[in-house]
């Protein structure tokens, strides 16, 4: 059975749908919240900024609520069918995947990468591996005195240096983001141009297109 379209909603001539409302709203509201930790862990941990903000609680306590909230984005989207399709994409790597890591043109479109190429799902795989690591170390730090002390020392060194990998990564993830408008779009509106997914996402495109074929050829009702 071929793939159906991400959507019942039609993208413009040339254009194909890529995103629905509730996949770009989990990707902003976790990208939200990230920002949030990041920014008050910068104003926790980087002296001159600590002093310069200032109400020093208050500020700890927006971290670990913003922290203790960056799964729910993902719990809603999965009510979501096109999300939780998104995520067996992601949860899956395919022997394309490890040729487009190996692939030094890899984006001339002529591997079929499916609509998430190797990197986007080992990305996806650290941050989310990541945000729970976080989560479960930030809570032994916030609440200090249920904890043995050896508990507390580990869980404050794992904590600060997945926060630098994570700030590493996030960079990175900008970087690539500001060098792709089109993929940008595509978070923006939902629709990307055809020509970019089958250039980045030929598998993934191919799939999209011969779907809605099939779906244009079906009886009505």
């Amino acid at each position: 059975m071929r793939p159906r379209p991400e959507t019942r909603r039609r993208a413009a001539p040339g254009q194909l749908l890529r995103a629905t409302l509730t996949e770009r709203w989990v990707h902003r509201s976790f990208g939200l919240l990230m920002g949030v930790c990041i920014a008050t862990a910068a104003i926790l941990y980087i002296g001159p900024l600590s002093i310069a903000v200032g109400r020093r609680s208050t500020v700890e306590w927006v971290h670990v609520i913003s922290g203790a909230a960056l799964p729910l984005p993902i719990l809603i989207g999965l009510a979501s069918r096109a999300f939780r399709a998104d995520l067996r994409r992601l949860n899956r790597f395919s022997p394309v995947d490890w040729e487009w890591l190996r692939s030094k043109n890899r984006r001339s479109g002529r591997l079929p990468v499916g609509k998430f190429n190797a990197g986007q799902k080992l990305n996806a795989s650290f941050v989310t591996g990541a945000t729970l690591v976080m989560l479960g170390t930030g809570l032994i730090m916030r609440f200090a005195n249920a904890w043995p002390v050896r508990w507390r020392t580990g869980a404050t060194f794992v904590h600060d240096w997945i926060a630098y990998a994570i700030g590493i990564v996030i960079i990175g993830h900008l970087f690539f983001a500001t060098r792709d408008p089109e993929a940008r779009q595509g978070m923006r509106t939902g629709a990307v141009p055809e020509a970019w997914a089958r250039r980045e996402h030929r598998g993934w495109a191919e799939e999209q297109v011969a779907a809605e074929a099939a779906d244009d050829a079906s009886p009505p009702g």
